[in-house]
């Protein structure tokens, strides 16, 4: 935060889950927080500057209208062989866990429950690349021969364009010739283990996320 002289400076972390970087490491490198204190003041002083930490972009309650748009949105556009109806289809909501701190996977895990409780798709259940259940166990997870895995990341990066179309299945070379190549690294759908599945973008390219961030910012003010 070098050179910000505003009296009120708003941070609001990019990220998906109150987890280990959000509680943890941007607290602690901001000297929010003092050896990981889970505790520490939201609102701080500083001189003559007011820093407001925000709550994370992945838990605000407008995802779950992002997340089913995305899942909507890769199947109307890879409509093959035919489109496929939700109550024919498995929607997996793909994250990355980690043991550093448990409330890293509890985002992802209250997006499967509330998806779950609109009844649209015949199953709902979440992926994890570090925690169980983990990316490839998709196939063995779903009853139906449709699939549908939504990457829970801020941003179209290392995780959902290179390693989860990997844990998946595809070849790491294919994958890495793909994106070299400008390609998407997952192509819709893809046959595996008797199920088609389609792969979709993750939420953080949504445009409404700038209104999410807009939001933070006013609760905090408020």
């Amino acid at each position: 935060m070098r050179g910000v002289f505003a009296p009120r400076v708003f941070i609001v972390p990019l990220f998906i889950s109150e987890g280990y970087f959000t509680e943890q490491v941007i607290p602690r490198e901001l000297g929010l927080a003092l050896n990981d204190q889970p505790d520490f003041p939201r609102v701080q002083k500083r001189g003559s500057q007011t820093l407001h930490y925000c709550g994370p972009v992945g838990t605000h309650d407008s995802m779950t209208g992002v997340i089913l748009g995305r899942a909507r949105e890769v199947v109307e556009k890879f409509p093959f062989p035919r489109l496929p109806r939700p109550k024919e289809t498995t929607l997996f909501i793909a994250g990355h866990g980690t043991g550093n701190n448990e409330n890293s996977r509890k985002a992802i895990e209250r997006q499967v429950e509330l998806i779950r409780a609109q009844a649209i798709y015949a199953e709902v259940h979440p992926l994890f690349m570090e925690e169980e259940p983990r990316i490839g166990d998709c196939y063995a997870m779903a009853a139906t021969r449709n699939l549908v895995v939504v990457p829970f990341f801020i941003s179209d990066g290392l995780h959902s364009q290179e390693d989860i179309p990997v844990m998946l299945g595809e070849a790491k070379a294919a994958v890495a010739e793909r994106l070299k190549r400008g390609q998407p690294t997952w192509r819709n759908p893809t046959e595996k283990h008797g199920k088609l599945l389609w792969y979709g973008a993750g939420i953080g390219s949504e445009p409404h996320i700038a209104d999410v961030i807009l939001e933070r910012v006013r609760q905090m003010a408020a």
